[in-house]
């Protein structure tokens, strides 16, 4: 499975960017693997070194997705990844998660040309990624500094968020005393994706943790423990997020790279 890792880790974010990254981590590979995405609500900040990349060195921002992305690796790619918390895009990269789901977009688009020529020029004196992931912290802690943190953390649907793991939309709504509307407008701004599509998310993420965990689970029994109303409802959602049944994923999940 992972023949084609040179190294992949996580670098603990430092203080300076902690409130905003919640996870910082580089990988390289030494010849083409095939790569899985899975499905997420964070937005993360990716810097490619290599084939792949426009002219060698490329970033984007990759928005809160909601099905499984698979892609062809190519060798001798090296990559730096932030994984940004919920409510800390527009703080790092200026824009509301709403305007991220989904999509790709060049960092050159949200930050501006000079900026993101900044810190390519930075990059591109080094060829070690480790230097690369602490270069590029630096640059979102520059940011931080300057926004000032601004509305990196919007309390109301970061509470919800937290609420979402174990109660419906509605119930979430009134415990926090506002309307349904209100909080679904406020959620995808803040968060980039409905409070009814985030807690699929959680669900589903709670189900594969669990099933990856212990290969001798029964499904009826993940189900329940993750909040499906039965062992149907869990495989009409893995279908819908990764096009295949729950065990036929477990088998892709074992047998590709994860990027992410």
């Amino acid at each position: 499975m992972h023949a084609g890792l040179v190294h992949r880790h996580h670098i603990a974010p430092g203080a300076s960017v902690a409130s905003a990254v919640a996870a910082l981590f580089v990988d390289e590979r030494d010849h083409d693997v095939r790569g899985l995405l899975i499905p997420r609500p964070e937005v993360h900040l990716v810097v490619r070194f290599g084939p792949a990349a426009r002219r060698g060195l490329d970033a984007h921002a990759m928005g809160g997705m909601q099905r499984v992305r698979r892609k062809h690796i190519h060798h001798g790619q090296r990559t730096v990844t932030a994984r940004l918390h919920l409510g800390a895009h527009e703080a790092v990269l200026g824009v509301p998660a709403s305007a991220l789901a989904g999509s790709i977009v060049a960092l050159e688009d949200l930050w501006g040309d000079a900026a993101a020529r900044r810190l390519f020029e930075r990059l591109g004196d080094t060829d070690d990624t480790a230097q690369a992931a602490d270069i590029l912290e630096r640059a979102i802690a520059e940011r931080l500094a300057r926004t000032n943190g601004r509305r990196a953390h919007p309390r109301l649907a970061l509470d919800a968020a937290e609420r979402l793991s174990s109660g419906t939309v509605n119930d979430v709504a009134g415990d926090i005393g506002v309307s349904d509307r209100h909080l679904r407008r406020v959620f995808r701004e803040t968060v980039g994706v409905g409070p009814k599509a985030f807690a699929r998310l959680v669900r589903f993420h709670r189900a594969l943790r669990a099933a990856s965990g212990d290969e001798h689970a029964h499904w009826a029994d993940i189900a329940a423990d993750a909040g499906y109303y039965d062992q149907a409802h869990l495989i009409a959602e893995f279908r819908a997020f990764t096009g295949l049944t729950p065990q036929g994923f477990l088998r892709e999940l074992r047998a590709t790279e994860l990027i992410s």
